[in-house]
C-alpha cells in the first residue's frame, strides 16, 4: 500500500526549525564578538592579601617565624610595613598589564621659570596596552631630573597612590635648564611575580661545590651542585642526599649533593652555578625587553631655573645618626653634592692624609672591591700585596708604610655567585669577621650585603642581617670609637627574574630599618647616586660614580 505524502504537512515545521537555528547562531556569534571585544577589560580574582605572620615559603613547605629569623614579632611587623607593596589584580591577558607606550607623565602647573631651591611636581599616569587607565598601583617607576650638558641630575622618589597614578616631587638644585625623565622598570604584574618567586623556596640560582682529595698526580675531583638550606624543610634537595655545613656562629646551613666517591669533608672550592628560570610562558611575556626598563613619554618642556639668593645644601658635619633625605644630593659637573652632610672632594694627597694611621676593612662583594681598587690607584705610595689570591675574588690587601695605612678587602660567605672558582676557606661571613676585629679609633669597617642575596627569600636576608647587627653592637660595645659604615646596594644593569632593582630596593629597606636605631652606624645610600646618574645602570658603576662614592666614604672617615 502506498503511504500518503508528508511534504506539504511538514514544510511549515522545517521552516520554523530553520528560523530558530538561524536565530541561535546569530545570538551565539554576537555573544562571542562581544566577549572578544571586552577581553581587555576582564579581570579574574585578585591575589590574596599578604599574611604577615607566619611566612609561607612555598605551597607545602615549612613556616619561617620571627624567632627563626632572630628578631622579635614586633620588629617583623615593622619590617613588613616598610616592605609593603601594592598588590595588583591578577590578569588574564598580556594587554591588561601596564604599558610603557601608553603610560605618561606631566609637570603639574609648569611655569616659565623657577628659582634654585624650588620644587616641581610630576604626575605619572599608568595605562594598559588598550590605553585603559590602570585602577591599581604597584608599578615600579624610576624618575630623575637631568641636564646632559651640565652633567647634572637629581633623584626623584615616586609615590604610589594605589589607583594607577603616581607623583614625584623634584628639587631644582642647579641653575640652568632641566628636563624630566621617567621610565617603567617593571609593571605591577611583574613586581608581583618577582615577589612570588622571592618568597618561595624555588632555587633560581644554583652553585657548584668542588670536592678534591689525594696527591697532585692522582688527585680525585668531583663537582656537585650546592645551595642554601633555609628552614626545617627548606633544602632544595630532600632526604639523605647531601652534605650539610652549618656555621657554628651564624647558624647558616649550606648543602652540597653528596659526592659519589669522596667524603663530605673534602669540599675545597666554590663557584656560582647554573640559573634556573621558574617563569611560565605567560610570565615570560610580561618580562619581555620591550616592556622592561622603558622610558615613558611625557612633558618635554624645558624647565628653566634661575639663580637664588637662598643657599641650598647643608653644613652638617658628616657623622652617624643622620637621616637620608630625598634627594640625598645631586650631581653637577659630575660632582656629587650631598644634602646629608658637608661632603668633600678629596685629592690624592688629601686621601692619604685622611687614611693616615687607619686600618680599613672593606667587606661584601665586588662593589666594595671597586672602592678598594680605586683607593689603590689614587692614594699616593700605596702598594698592593701579593696574597696569591685572584684579584677578582680576594682576599686583597694594600699598604702604605710611611703613613701606616692598611686596606683590606674580603668577599662575604655563601651564598655567593662569583663566576670564578674560589677556595671555600676564603669565604667568611661578615658577622664572623667583625667578631674578630678589636676596633678602635684607627679602625674603619665598611660592608655591603645586598647584590648576592637577591636570589633568596627575604626571611633569610633578615636572618643574616640580624647576625651582622649582633656583631656590630658587640664591636661598638667594646670599641665605641670604631667607624662603621654600611654601603647600600646600588642599582643594577639586569632587570630580570634573576636580578632586579626592585629586589635591591627591598633589601636596602631591610638593612636601613634594622640598623636605624643603632647608634654609631653610618648608612651610606648609594642607591640614589647610581639611580640618577647619566651613565647606564650597571652592577659595577663607572669611575665617575665610584669616585663620588669614595669621596662620601672619606667624608665620614675625616669629617670637616
Amino acid at each position: 500500500m502506498a503511504m500518503p505524502s508528508t511534504e506539504k504537512t511538514n514544510a511549515p515545521v522545517c521552516r520554523l526549525r530553520q528560523c530558530v537555528l538561524l536565530q541561535a547562531c546569530f545570538l551565539w556569534t554576537s555573544f562571542c564578538l562581544a566577549l572578544w571585544a571586552m577581553n581587555g577589560e576582564i579581570h579574574i580574582k585578585q591575589f590574596q592579601p599578604i599574611r604577615h605572620k607566619p611566612v609561607p615559603r612555598s605551597n607545602n613547605s615549612s613556616i619561617i617565624s620571627a624567632s627563626d629569623m632572630g628578631i622579635s614579632d614586633e620588629e617583623w611587623e615593622r619590617l613588613q610595613k616598610a616592605l609593603d607593596w601594592p598588590i595588583p589584580d591578577q590578569i588574564a591577558y598580556l594587554n591588561q598589564s601596564t604599558s610603557p607606550v601608553h603610560s605618561s607623565f606631566s609637570v603639574v602647573g609648569l611655569k616659565e621659570s623657577y628659582k634654585v631651591g624650588e620644587k616641581i611636581s610630576v604626575t605619572i599616569t599608568a595605562r594598559d596596552h588598550n590605553k585603559n587607565l590602570k585602577r591599581y598601583g604597584g608599578d615600579f617607576f624610576k624618575a630623575k631630573l637631568f641636564n646632559s650638558e651640565l652633567k647634572a641630575s637629581v633623584y626623584g622618589e615616586v609615590v604610589d597612590h594605589r589607583d594607577g597614578t603616581y607623583s614625584v616631587d623634584f628639587l631644582l638644585p642647579w641653575e640652568g635648564q632641566a628636563r624630566v625623565f621617567v621610565r617603567l622598570e617593571h609593571s605591577s604584574e611583574v613586581v608581583q611575580i618577582l615577589k612570588k618567586y622571592r618568597d618561595s623556596s624555588f632555587p633560581r640560582s644554583h652553585f657548584n661545590g668542588y670536592f678534591e682529595s689525594g696527591p697532585s698526580k692522582t688527585r680525585i675531583r668531583e663537582v656537585v651542585e650546592c645551595n642554601l638550606k633555609w628552614g626545617a624543610d627548606g633544602g632544595w634537595k630532600k632526604g639523605n642526599c647531601c652534605c650539610e655545613y652549618k656555621d657554628v656562629r651564624t647558624g647558616t646551613v649550606w648543602q652540597c649533593e653528596r659526592p659519589k666517591t669522596l667524603s663530605c669533608d673534602k669540599l675545597v672550592h666554590h663557584s656560582g652555578g647554573r640559573l634556573e628560570n621558574p617563569l611560565n610562558f605567560f610570565e615570560q611575556q610580561l618580562f619581555a625587553k620591550k616592556l622592561t626598563n622603558v622610558a615613558i613619554s611625557g612633558d618635554e618642556n624645558i624647565i628653566n631655573v634661575l639663580p637664588s639668593t637662598a643657599a641650598i645644601g647643608t653644613v652638617e658635619k658628616c657623622r652617624s645618626g643622620l637621616t637620608t633625605p630625598v634627594p640625598a644630593g645631586f650631581y653637577l659637573k659630575d660632582v656629587w653634592k650631598s644634602f646629608v652632610c658637608n661632603s668633600q672632594n678629596f685629592s690624592p694627597a688629601q686621601m692619604r692624609n685622611c687614611l693616615k694611621n687607619k686600618i680599613v676593612y672593606l667587606m661584601g662583594d665586588s662593589t666594595t672591591r671597586q672602592w678598594f681598587e680605586y683607593l689603590g690607584k689614587k692614594v699616593p705610595g700605596i702598594k698592593r700585596l701579593d696574597l696569591h689570591t685572584h684579584p677578582g675574588g680576594g682576599p686583597l690587601m694594600a699598604v702604605e708604610l710611611e703613613n701606616n695605612i692598611i686596606i683590606h678587602w674580603r668577599v662575604h660567605g655563601v651564598p655567593l655567585r662569583f663566576g670564578r672558582v674560589m677556595p671555600i676557606t676564603d669565604l667568611h661571613y661578615i658577622s664572623n669577621d667583625i667578631d674578630e676585629i678589636a676596633g678602635g679609633p684607627h679602625a674603619v669597617i665598611v660592608f655591603t650585603y645586598c647584590a648576592q642575596l637577591v636570589f633568596h627569600p627575604i626571611t633569610f636576608y633578615v636572618f643574616e642581617v640580624a647576625k651582622i647587627r649582633q656583631s656590630v653592637i658587640a664591636l661598638l660595645s667594646r670599641a665605641p670609637d670604631t667607624t662603621i659604615i654600611i654601603k647600600s646596594g646600588n642599582t643594577a644593569g639586569r632587570k630580570s627574574i634573576f636580578q632586579s632593582d626592585w629586589h635591591v630596593l627591598q633589601l636596602n629597606t631591610v638593612m636601613r630599618e634594622m640598623f636605624s636605631d643603632i647608634d654609631g652606624v653610618i648608612f651610606l645610600d648609594v642607591w640614589q647616586m647610581t639611580s640618577c646618574h647619566y651613565l647606564l645602570e650597571n652592577i659595577h658603576p663607572g669611575p665617575v660614580i665610584i669616585a663620588n662614592e669614595v669621596d662620601m666614604l672619606l667624608s665620614y672617615v675625616c669629617p670637616s
